[in-house]
C-alpha cells in the first residue's frame, strides 16, 4: 500500500480528533454534570476513574482510525521520538505535528459545541472550566510539572516501543491499540495528579488555544498563571528519553540477539502497517 503525505496528514488529523473528542468529552462529563447545588463528596459520572478510562479508550480508537496509514502517532512527542530514533524520516515531522495540533483544536471545538447549552449554565463567564480542555499543575512552579511530564511521557514512549517492536513479544492480531490505550490508563492512574496527565503537547496546547479563542479566562496561556510550557516541553523531552532508553537497554539487546541467530533485522517498527511505502 502507498500513502501520500496528504493521506498521512488526514489520518493524523482524524485520529487526534477522535482522541480529543473522547478524552476531553470524558472530562466535560465529570466537570459539567455535578449536582446543583453541589453535594459534598459527590463522585460525578465516575469521577477521575471515568476520565482515565475515557482517555485510554480515546487513544485506542484514535489508533484504530489512523494506524494503518500513518502509524497513529497522535502526539508530537511520539513523532519526534520516532524521527530521532530513525523509525521515520524527518521530512514527515512537520505535516504529522501540524495535523495533530489541528485535530486537537478541532476536537476541543466540537466538544464545546456539543456541551454548550450546559456549559453556559455551569460557567456563564467561562472563567473556571478551562481545565476541561487542558491541564493545570497541582503545585506552583515550572519544575514539578515539567518533571512529571518527562517521567510520564518517557514511560509512554518506552512502553509503546515495547508493544510495536517486531523483535519483541508482539500483541495478538490488531491488539496493539488496546494495549497502548491501557498504557495510557496506567499512566493516568499512577501519574495523573501532578500536572493533569497531558503527556502530549497537541492534546494540551491545541485545546488550550481553542479555549483562548472561545473566550475562556484563567486559561494558563493569556490569562492567569502561565502554565502551558511544562505540558508542551516536558513530553517532548520525556518522549526522547523513553525512546532512547528503550533502544539502548532493550531494543539493542533484541537486535544483537537476532543478529547472533543469523537473522537480519529489518527496520524497527514505527507502528505503521508493514506494507506501507512512502510516497512524496
Amino acid at each position: 500500500m502507498k500513502f501520500t503525505w496528504k493521506q498521512e496528514f488526514a489520518a493524523e488529523f482524524f485520529g487526534t480528533l477522535v482522541l480529543i473528542l473522547f478524552g476531553v468529552g470524558s472530562v466535560a462529563m465529570v466537570v459539567l454534570f455535578g449536582s446543583n447545588p453541589p453535594i459534598p463528596g459527590e463522585v460525578v459520572k465516575g469521577g477521575y476513574t471515568n476520565i482515565v478510562l475515557g482517555w485510554g479508550l480515546a487513544v485506542t480508537f484514535g489508533i484504530y482510525i489512523a494506524g494503518t496509514i500513518s502509524g497513529a502517532h497522535l502526539n508530537p512527542a511520539v513523532t519526534l521520538a520516532m524521527a530521532a530514533t530513525r523509525r521515520m524520516p524527518w521530512w514527515k515531522v512537520p505535516h504529522y505535528m501540524i495535523a495533530q495540533f489541528l485535530g486537537a483544536f478541532t476536537g476541543a471545538a466540537l466538544v464545546f459545541a456539543n456541551y454548550y447549552g450546559k456549559w453556559v449554565l455551569v460557567d456563564p463567564k467561562l472563567d473556571h472550566t478551562t481545565g476541561v480542555f487542558c491541564t493545570f499543575p497541582a503545585v506552583p512552579g515550572f519544575f514539578p510539572g515539567f518533571f512529571d511530564q518527562v517521567v510520564g511521557t518517557a514511560l509512554l514512549l518506552g512502553l509503546i516501543l515495547a508493544v510495536v517492536d517486531k523483535l519483541n513479544a508482539l500483541p495478538g492480531s490488531n491488539m496493539a491499540p488496546l494495549i497502548i490505550g491501557l498504557i495510557v490508563v496506567a499512566i493516568g492512574i499512577s501519574f495523573g495528579g501532578m500536572n493533569g496527565y497531558a503527556i502530549n503537547p497537541a492534546r494540551d496546547l491545541g485545546p488550550r488555544l481553542f479555549a483562548v479563542i472561545a473566550g475562556f479566562t484563567n486559561n494558563g496561556l493569556t490569562s492567569g498563571p502561565s502554565v502551558w510550557i511544562p505540558p508542551v516541553l516536558g513530553p517532548l523531552v520525556g518522549g526522547l528519553l523513553g525512546a532512547f532508553a528503550y533502544d539502548f537497554f532493550i531494543g539493542g539487546a533484541l537486535l544483537k540477539a537476532n543478529a547472533i541467530q543469523g537473522e537480519i533485522p529489518g527496520e524497527r517498527s514505527s507502528g505503521e502497517d508493514p506494507t506501507h511505502k512512502e510516497e512524496m
